[in-house]
C-alpha cells in the first residue's frame, strides 16, 4: 500500500477541478484514498443539491442553450491485437510471455464481438530480419517469414483482417499502421495483446499523441509481470489523447 493522499488533499483536488482520470488514478493506489474519494464526491453532490435553485431569465437560458456544445464521441474504432504471435505464446520459448496465454479466451471473444460490429481488426506482429540489431539485446525471435512471427492460431486472422509487421516496440515505428489507420478513418483504438509494459504501453502513448482515443480492456492485455503491467495500466489511465481526432474539424 502506498502513502495516502488524505481526505483533505482529495477534496482540494476535486474543488480545483483536477482531471477526474488523474484523481481516480492517484486514489486507486491506496484503498483508503479510494474510499475517501467516493465519500468526497458524495459530499460535493449533497452540497450542490442543498443550494436553493435559481431560475434563469429567458434570455440567459436561451444564451446557455445556444452555446452548449453537443456531446461528441469517436465513431470509427479499430481493434488492434498486438504481438500475440507464436514466439510470445509458445511455452518454453526464449521470449515467451506466459501471462499472454491466459487472455486468449477473452481476446477471442472480444475479436468475435468487434467483428460482428464490423470493427476493423488489425493484427500487429513483431517481425525481424535475421541480422536485426535488436538481437544484440534480445534473444532471436519473430524472424520474418517464420511461424514464430505469425499470429497465434486460435486468434486468426480472418481473410478480411489486416496484418501489420513492425520491428520494434511501438506499432507505429517503421510500419504501415499509421497509413492504414488513416485509410480506415479511425479515431479510436481498442488496444489488446502483450506485453503491456513494453509494446502496449509505447504503442498507446504514440497513439494518444496522434489524437486517437485509446481503450485497453483489462481482460485482453497481458504484461510480463503483474506489477509492471499494473503500473503501465495506471499510468495510461491518466493520459487523455492530444488534440483528439474525433474533435478536429474536417476539411
Amino acid at each position: 500500500m502506498t502513502q495516502r493522499l488524505g481526505k483533505d488533499l482529495i477534496f482540494d483536488l476535486l474543488l480545483a477541478r483536477a482531471p477526474a482520470r488523474t484523481v481516480d488514478a492517484l486514489a486507486a493506489l491506496n484503498a483508503d484514498d479510494a474510499a475517501d474519494l467516493v465519500e468526497c464526491r458524495e459530499m460535493l453532490v449533497e452540497l450542490a443539491l442543498s443550494a436553493p435553485p435559481v431560475v434563469p431569465s429567458a434570455s440567459a437560458r436561451a444564451r446557455f442553450l445556444a452555446s452548449r456544445p453537443r456531446p461528441r464521441r469517436p465513431k470509427r474504432p479499430v481493434l488492434i491485437v498486438l504481438d500475440m504471435i507464436q514466439d510470445h505464446l509458445t511455452p518454453g520459448g526464449p521470449v515467451e510471455v506466459p501471462r499472454a496465454a491466459l487472455i486468449v479466451p477473452a481476446l477471442k471473444s472480444r475479436i468475435a464481438a468487434e467483428r460482428a460490429r464490423s470493427t476493423p481488426i488489425i493484427f500487429v506482429c513483431d517481425s525481424h530480419t535475421p541480422d536485426d540489431p535488436d538481437f544484440d539485446e534480445w534473444p532471436v525471435h519473430a524472424i520474418e517469414g517464420s511461424a514464430g512471427a505469425d499470429v497465434w492460431p486460435e486468434l486468426g486472422p480472418e481473410p478480411e483482417d489486416h496484418i501489420v509487421r513492425k520491428p520494434t516496440y511501438s506499432a507505429f515505428t517503421h510500419s504501415t499502421l499509421g497509413a492504414l489507420l488513416a485509410d480506415l478513418g479511425a479515431d479510436e483504438i481498442i488496444l489488446t495483446g502483450c506485453a503491456t509494459e513494453l509494446g502496449l504501453s509505447v504503442t498507446a502513448t504514440d497513439a494518444l499523441q496522434r489524437g486517437f482515443v485509446v481503450t485497453i480492456p483489462p481482460e485482453c492485455q497481458a504484461g510480463v509481470s503483474p506489477m509492471a503491467e499494473g503500473l503501465a495500466m495506471l499510468t495510461l489511465s491518466t493520459m487523455p489523447p492530444y488534440d483528439p481526432l474525433y474533435l478536429r474539424k474536417s476539411g
